[in-house]
């Protein structure tokens, strides 16, 4: 079989010129579609696959009509209650309501002021005054925005040089509902006839055409916000932050990481072929191999309509550099051969080195593709399909090197090369003789290895913050530290109570309204000022009197209520937080604590206009079932672990307050997040072990021997404990980004094991002798080794020039990784063959 394939692929280069017009054509139709690719940095792309968390985030969107917002601290010159600071605030929200897709915007000259001076529950509705009436007393506001239970820490900060403005984005209604429609297909998949197939497919359609435009407004809306901006910086500074921001600011990002990096790196790889290989050949050939391998991913990508997100669109410079390792391999030992045989024709030069690189090539592309194949196992979608690419990818990799290469090496002249870098060969031999020499110290330093990685990994945590994503000089980042810290938080959080069915049946209760409120002491005074209340509205009483109840808008109800907010409130990491409590304490200071339950329900009931739309509807859903806490989670916190946070509002929900798991929903992004984080986590550490287990299967096929095949594996183990461990070491948590890393290691890492120990059974057949081959190994395979390891390293260490700090980690952890694996190819393998003489006996090593 084996044979027939041979004979097959060298017919195909008997015609070179055929073979890359045809590869050319490929190119060109398949770049034709780039344009078309799309890059996802929506929450839709950081969330588990099934998890049911968002599925209760959309329904508390539908239900509370919550909506995703821009959040705005401006700090101005003048004061912020300066009538400057006013007026440029007036402007400012004028212009900011005229940006397409701003449903409203609120800032602190439109809120309803209930302090200043105090309002009576009669005059809840119609004696509102606010910040921007002209004779509005500025003591008695101040005092109110510092202290009010509504709006404390809100709207203006402690200390009173920074106030927010909040930008609300219209619902999506229409993705809501197109979301909804293909889902109701999905439910009965197993039932659809072949029409309904069709049009599932015709609407699936429409629901991705329909994100995108959704996903484009708030880009451009967070971009005419910033426009907006920088027309009021004389007036003082303006931060922004927000959800949306983070998304739109992560996608311009990851789109300048991947044109500036990639051309750095492609610059890069010029440079590096110049200064190994000196000739225009071995530059042009392994350049245009990487080029053509890229050009036809991307197209493919595009062609078949999948995105590029946070994690994946790394991937081009991670193709770039393996396609380039690859190349390198096949052009040392083509040029090994022929300056061993300079009598050889191109073509015969040519067919020995792909007959004698196809077999490692071939298992080192398959490890490879092993190791990536363990992200497909994560149940989170942008890691799935980052797993899925890198498989193709590599697979296209392999093959276009042995047709780009050997082809493009068919249409030139054999010509006899003179490296400029034989330096590089004196580094491989002093490695080489140290794995000789050194022995003991190479073992202790193993063994100290081991330690370091292993402790290092104990430190490690499954947790990272937005903010740290960002460089510190960047707008998002400023503008996150100040919401944070001045503002009351950045990222939003949403707890939701749902009424037990016990409690709604005695809350539903027939009393006699008059006699609850008479039997309440001191009520009589406060009940004559609800008289404008009840007037002729016998709509809010059903047929025996009673007023029909709200079990959250009970006293018992908003106790509890008020319970859970201030244990949500006294949390370290937690920012502002919002619910009916805050409405509750508000009315209790105008009624002195006098309010009995039918007071409440009629003042539910008769509450209309801002009150209303302020202070109720965001956080009771129209049935009455639903109570919503609302908060605001500092992503400045150093003490914020969402893991334990989460832990510990369940625990006190269902030991401090008895509510069963069914009793209450905690949803958000930042659920969405944590539930990815750790489901991830647990997934990659099962998979990690499968994947040691069959790629030293795939070792035993290939090298026919357990012993070997456990030697090789042994270096690749180590280094990705190693970068592991140095990750806990140096703070740096797993999250979507980094946990990738050690899939990378061993992936790119066996790729130098299985080339040296193919080379090593090669020369060892030819005097027996362990220490000469390793010697031979190093000056031969180990240089390329060394090429394609330093090739690697010094690419990926560009990306720690970015401001994406995700960019900077995947970059400089690969760098390390490389390095590591190098060390245990070059250095700790050798040793162990020498030690173990897997091959047989040979010549003694300790002679």
């Amino acid at each position: 079989m084996m044979a027939i394939v041979l004979n097959g692929y060298e017919r195909l280069l008997s015609f070179p010129k055929t073979l890359l017009l045809t590869i050319f054509c490929c190119t060109v139709f398949f770049s034709s579609f780039i344009p078309q690719l799309k890059i996802d940095a929506s929450g839709d792309s950081l969330v588990l696959e099934g998890d049911k968390t968002l599925t209760v985030y959309r329904d508390v969107t539908q239900t509370f009509g919550s909506a995703d917002f821009l959040f705005l601290a401006f700090q101005p010159d003048a004061g912020i209650y300066s009538d400057s600071a006013r007026q440029a605030v007036s402007k400012l929200v004028d212009s900011l309501q005229m940006i397409d897709g701003v449903d409203s915007v609120v800032s602190y000259l439109d809120v309803p002021l209930l302090y200043s001076p105090p309002v009576s529950l009669a005059t809840l509705n119609d004696g509102i005054h606010y910040l921007s009436e002209p004779d509005i007393n500025l003591d008695l506001v101040r005092n109110e925005f510092l202290t009010s239970p509504i709006y404390q820490s809100l709207l203006t900060s402690a200390d009173e040089t920074t106030l927010a403005i909040q930008v609300n984005i219209r619902s999506a209604n229409n993705l809501r509902q197109q979301r909804e429609l293909v889902e109701n297909f999905y439910l009965r998949y197993n039932d659809l006839t072949p029409d309904e197939l069709m049009t599932l497919k015709t609407e699936e359609a429409i629901l991705e055409s329909t994100k995108q435009a959704r996903y484009q407004l708030e880009r451009q809306l967070v971009a005419q916000t910033r426009a907006v901006i920088a027309t009021f910086k004389d007036e003082g500074q303006i931060f922004i932050g927000g959800v949306p921001m983070i998304v739109s600011d992560m996608l311009d990002f990851v789109r300048s990481d991947m044109m500036v990096f990639g051309s750095a790196i492609l610059i890069f790889i010029v440079l590096t072929l110049s200064c190994i290989f000196s000739q225009l050949r071995w530059v042009l050939l392994p350049l245009l191999t990487c080029l053509t391998t890229c050009l036809l991913m991307l197209g493919g990508i595009a062609f078949v309509g999948m995105k590029l997100t946070v994690i994946s669109a790394n991937f081009v410079a991670l193709l770039l550099i393996i396609t380039l390792s690859i190349t390198i391999h096949l052009a040392v030992r083509f040029i090994e051969i022929e300056q061993a045989n300079p009598s050889l024709s191109m073509p015969e030069l040519v067919r020995k080195t792909m007959r004698f690189m196809l077999k490692p090539c071939v298992y080192t592309t398959m490890t490879t593709m092993v190791a990536f194949l363990s992200l497909v196992v994560s149940g989170i979608r942008p890691v799935i399909d980052f797993g899925w690419m890198m498989t193709i990818a590599l697979a296209l990799a392999l093959l276009l090197a042995f047709l780009v290469l050997p082809a493009g090496l068919l249409l030139t002249k054999p010509r006899q090369y003179v490296s400029s870098s034989q330096r590089f060969s004196q580094l491989t031999f002093q490695l080489a003789k140290c794995a000789e020499t050194q022995r003991h110290v190479i073992i202790v330093l193993c063994v100290l290895a081991v330690a370091y990685s292993l402790v290092g990994i104990s430190l490690l945590k499954v947790e990272n913050r937005f903010i740290d994503y960002f460089d510190e000089s960047t707008d998002i980042y400023q503008g996150m530290l100040v919401i944070d810290q001045q503002l009351g938080g950045t990222l939003p959080l949403d707890i939701i109570l749902i009424r037990p069915h016990e409690e709604l049946e005695a809350a539903e209760e027939p009393s006699d309204p008059l006699t609850d409120a008479a039997d309440n002491s001191g009520a009589d005074d406060e009940f004559d000022d609800f008289d404008d209340f009840f007037e002729d509205d016998v709509d809010e009483f059903d047929n025996t009197g009673t007023a029909l109840p709200s079990y959250w808008f009970t006293q018992v109800g908003l106790n509890e209520i008020n319970q859970v907010h201030d244990f949500l409130d006294a949390m370290p990491s937690n920012g502002k937080v919002l619910s009916l409590a805050t409405l509750y304490k508000v009315v209790l200071d105008i009624t002195g604590g006098d309010i009995d339950d039918i007071q409440l329900a009629v003042m539910k009931d008769k509450a209309t206009g801002v009150i209303a739309n302020t202070l109720i509807k965001p956080f009771l859903s129209e049935d009455g079932q639903q109570a919503r806490f609302s908060i605001r989670v500092k992503e400045t916190s150093k003490d914020l672990n969402r893991s334990d946070m989460l832990a510990a509002i369940e625990s006190f929900l269902q030991q401090d307050m008895g509510y069963t798991p069914q009793q209450y929903h905690i949803t958000g992004v930042m659920v969405m997040y944590n539930n990815m984080l750790q489901s991830l986590y647990a997934s990659q550490i099962m998979t990690l072990a499968a994947v040691f287990v069959a790629i030293m299967f795939m070792f035993g096929v290939l090298f026919r021997s357990l012993t070997l095949a456990l030697l090789a594996i042994a270096p690749n183990i180590m280094a990705a404990v190693f970068v592991l461990g140095s990750m806990g070491w140096a703070g740096i948590p797993l999250d979507i980004m980094t946990i990738t890393i050690a899939a990378i290691t061993i992936g790119i890492g066996v790729d130098d094991t299985i080339h040296y120990v193919h080379r090593f059974s090669q020369e060892i057949e030819v005097d027996g002798d362990y220490v000469a081959a390793m010697y031979r190994c190093h000056q031969s395979i180990g240089r390329a080794m060394f090429y394609t390891s330093f090739t690697i390293i010094a690419g990926f260490s560009i990306l720690g020039l970015s401001n994406f700090t995700p960019s900077i980690y995947f970059g400089l952890l690969t760098g390390l990784a490389m390095f590591a694996a190098l060390i245990g190819a070059l250095l700790v393998l050798p040793l162990m063959i020498l030690v173990f003489k897997p091959f047989g006996d040979g010549v003694d090593y300790n002679r």
